[in-house]
């Protein structure tokens, strides 16, 4: 520790701390524009300037590293004076356009002057202009360049936290000005970020312009919907309309950035395909009716299909409190453990559950990707999880982590990354496999050999027969690595090998902590709460806190206190549900949020099955695929028309809340259950979000103790469950064979990831259109270039897209976003199959004559 004294007061702080954090600390004010605390100081604006003894000269505090014994003056005449100053000289050619600019009202420049500038300007000359009309550098972002103020918080926000470097400076001095390159941001990701950071009104977001000034708006701090991550950010309303989202500074683990989907995606809560009013169908057409009539129906078709099969699927966008009275609902009124919370793959929890228990971190994310190696296995983080992305390449850049990727996707954090390895899709537990082996074949003399002998028993293969190059240097980096950090990809669980893959993972995680390192393991969930559907038992294997159906004590004690019983035997997860649709045996299918139809991998099979349940009934927002299909349609709030809480996947719980109310004659997803359990003579208690919360407080070891007025504006971190670690080692899958044809992929894409994006107007315009990504060797040799409409063809259907040739994709395979609903790319796959093999082809333009029009035209 270091001791330094500033106004006469001292303070000890950890060395290598700045004069600038200390300061803070002691609740001393020293203004600043340039400085970010995520970002290196630049100390380029001069106004954090104080005077330090022993020095003649002001020293800029941010970038001020205290010594033992420092005394530090930060208020003095002359350092008001040269703040004024600087003030001074940024106002010389500032526009004082106040009145017409959207930063007016909480513009730090006109904070500033306020606080330390002077009241009499010495500069009398023109401004100097660079524009006289703003530049609209994407449909998201435009700059009035005339009112920077040539910090570049903006261009080092871009290139070193979010990695795009779609910013950069022209010209010097004075005449210095930000830009896009050639005046465009067409390399950016349109996250906002520069937006946010700007202190003055330079950067601008384009669908908030001239919309509301700050004071008229009424602003929520709320959770993103979008992903996992957990991001907090800040909703603004006018008059109850939508407005903007802008984040803090200093709340979340996102801070002050937010990704494109989080900071522009929420207008889909304003989208015009809401369901108005309750649904039932009437000579095979859904019409319209009351609540009191949907209800009068529901109750007779319950009674018809009473004793067949029931089965429930909800959304993992949904909030805890709903998920958990959902699988009561469920598991009492329906009778039934055959309840799923995906939509796009069964979750394999015999072997999900025990690893979750035995190795899932819940803690800061930012603690956990601090250690020395972090792996990230499968999926594609840079457009899975953005913010996650910004913080690993902050723990790589500024805490030198290894970072070590592997994953049959390419994705921006490869740059950064230690070891980079590609695996065909399926062969990551092949190539985990090999990894484990090269760890234990390469420290076997510092574990007893029995246990040695137990592990090379199991796993008994070795690095050379995965055909993959690089698990030898994953395990070297492993090895090297005091501490560990494994980040998961959600993605894996698309594959048929997903249990082996999981498998795998457990072996490594063994191995790691039987060589002494401390470990951590996260999911990268890319939706809101798949963490919390978990954790409330929105499975059919597991009931709230990941305990098994057959735990008789659990079982027992959630049955006493919802006064019914919970039948013994685990459920039907989603594929086996839909199979028993299409064998005619299932009666009630109750769809909460969710929209199987779009997104489960195989089209054909998933609309026979929602076909063939005798009462399909669909709880949403948004009239959806699915809903189409219903029997019954009950209109739900969505996000933002009611609070609860989400688990992100650090295990963090954080409020959601309410900023806008129900739409047309929705009504919220806790009442419309109360709604359907009455149908059944059931009552569902506790019903009220604050009882429910308290309710799982109760029973869901994981959250025992937490309250809602102890989620602060972080949230409040979830316990994980001490459990004994399981000692078993699973033996490696067979090698994949190498495909002789091209592999279709799928997976989220920066703009859209699931149907609520895809309902944001200004993500549209700003995403790309569907496309289809291939390696440049295998376009070459099919002869087709950037930019030409390709057909992808399999045995189940074909879609036409725009091709994209991306020089760091893997030959072999083809990826297709899933989340464009126009595309309907699960019409091209068939269930228990992934990856797909595909054809690719260029579509061919001909003429031919219309020879009723006499025009010619292209087909």
């Amino acid at each position: 520790m270091v001791s330094i004294t500033i106004d006469g007061r001292t303070l000890e702080v950890e060395a290598g701390s700045t004069v600038l954090q200390a300061a803070r600390r002691l609740g001393i004010d020293i203004p600043t524009f340039c400085y970010l605390k995520r970002l290196p100081p630049l100390a380029s604006c001069r106004m954090c300037l104080v005077e330090i003894e022993g020095q003649r000269r002001l020293q800029p505090s941010c970038a001020t590293a205290v010594t033992e014994g420092m005394v530090v003056r930060a208020k003095t005449a002359l350092i008001e004076e040269t703040r004024a100053s600087m003030l001074d000289m940024l106002l010389a050619n500032h526009p004082l356009d106040c009145p017409i600019c959207d930063k007016g009202g909480e513009c730090e420049l006109q904070n500033m002057v306020m606080a330390y500038g002077p009241r009499k300007s010495e500069f009398h000359d023109p401004k100097r202009v660079f524009h006289s009309e703003d530049i609209r550098l994407s449909p998201v972002i435009i700059m009035n360049v005339n009112r920077c103020i040539q910090c570049q918080r903006c261009v080092r926000m871009c290139e070193e936290v979010v990695g795009a470097v779609a910013l950069g400076t022209v010209e010097k001095g004075m005449d210095t000005a930000v830009t896009g390159f050639e005046g465009s941001l067409a390399s950016c990701d349109q996250c906002g970020n520069c937006v946010e950071v700007c202190p003055v009104g330079a950067l601008m977001s384009f669908p908030y312009r001239y919309k509301a000034r700050p004071w008229d708006l009424v602003e929520t701090d709320t959770v993103c919907p979008h992903c996992g991550t957990g991001c907090q950010l800040t909703v603004g309303t006018r008059k109850g309309e939508f407005m903007r989202v802008r984040s803090k500074w200093d709340e979340g683990l996102n801070r002050e950035v937010l990704c494109v989907r989080g900071r522009f995606g929420l207008d889909f809560v304003e989208s015009r395909d809401r369901i108005k009013r309750p649904m039932i169908r009437r000579d095979g057409t859904l019409v319209s009716v009351s609540w009191d009539e949907a209800g009068d129906y529901l109750r007779q078709r319950l009674s018809a299909v009473e004793g067949k099969a029931a089965g429930g699927l909800a959304s993992p966008r949904l909030p805890n409190e709903i998920l958990y009275q959902f699988q009561k609902l469920m598991r009492t009124a329906f009778q039934t453990n055959s309840i799923d919370c995906s939509s796009r793959w069964s979750t394999p929890f015999d072997t999900l559950g025990p690893l979750m228990a035995a190795f899932n971190s819940r803690a800061p994310l930012d603690e956990v990707i601090g250690n020395d190696c972090v792996l990230v296995v499968g999926g594609n983080v840079t457009e899975e999880n953005p913010v996650t992305e910004y913080l690993l390449r902050d723990g790589v850049r500024r805490r030198q982590t290894g970072l070590l990727m592997l994953s049959a996707r390419p994705s921006r954090l490869d740059a950064d990354a230690r070891v980079v390895v590609r695996v065909p899709p399926g062969g990551e537990a092949a190539c985990l496999a090999a990894v484990v082996t090269g760890l234990v074949a390469a420290v076997g003399e510092a574990l007893p050999g029995t246990v040695l002998a137990g592990i090379g028993a199991a796993i008994g293969k070795s690095a050379v027969e995965t055909g993959i190059d690089g698990p030898d240097r994953l395990a070297a980096a492993l090895k090297d690595g005091r501490s560990v950090t494994v980040l998961v990809s959600v993605d894996l669980l698309r594959s048929p090998e997903a249990s082996a893959t999981l498998q795998q993972i457990n072996n490594l995680l063994q191995a790691l902590r039987l060589l002494g390192k401390d470990l951590a393991m996260q999911f990268l969930f890319d939706r809101a709460n798949q963490m919390g559907a978990w954790d409330m038992g929105v499975l059919p294997a597991a009931l709230p806190g990941l305990r098994a159906v057959t735990d008789e004590v659990a079982r027992t004690t959630l049955a006493r206190n919802w006064g019914a019983e919970i039948p013994s035997e685990p459920g039907a997860d989603l594929d086996a549900i839909l199979e028993l649709c299409v064998g005619g045996r299932m009666g009630a299918l109750y769809i909460v949020a969710t929209d199987p139809l779009i997104a489960y991998p195989d089209r054909d099979f998933v609309s026979r099955a929602l076909g063939a349940a005798d009462l399909l009934i669909v709880q949403d927002a948004f009239l959806t695929d699915t809903a189409g299909l219903a029997e019954v349609v009950l209109p739900a709030a969505g996000y933002g028309e009611e609070t609860g809480t989400f688990t992100n996947n650090e295990g963090r719980i954080q409020k959601v809340r309410k900023f806008r109310e129900p739409a047309f004659e929705a009504r919220s997803n806790l009442a419309i259950f109360d709604f359907v359990a009455a149908l059944r003579n059931q009552a569902l208690r506790p019903s009220t979000q604050g009882e429910i919360f308290d309710e799982i407080a109760r029973f869901v070891p994981a959250y025992q103790g937490l309250t809602q007025d102890g989620l602060g504006a972080d949230g409040a971190f979830t316990k994980a469950v001490p459990t004994a670690p399981a000692a078993r080692f699973f033996a490696p899958p067979p090698v994949p064979p190498a495909a002789d044809r091209l592999m279709l992929i799928t997976g989220d894409c920066l703009f859209h990831n699931g149907y609520l994006s895809e309902r944001s107007d200004i993500l549209n315009t700003v995403a790309n259109d569907p496309y289809v990504a291939m390696s440049a060797q295998d376009t070459a040799q099919l002869g087709l270039a950037d930019g030409d409409q390709v057909i992808v063809r399999s045995a189940q259907g074909e879609l036409t897209a725009q091709l994209k040739v991306d020089g760091r994709f893997p030959k072999g395979l083809v990826f297709v976003p899933e989340n464009y609903r126009a595309l309907r790319l699960n019409g091209l796959m068939r269930r228990g199959e992934y990856p797909c093999p595909v054809e690719v082809r260029k579509v061919q333009a001909t003429l031919e004559v219309d020879r009723t029009s006499r025009i010619w035209r292209g087909v």
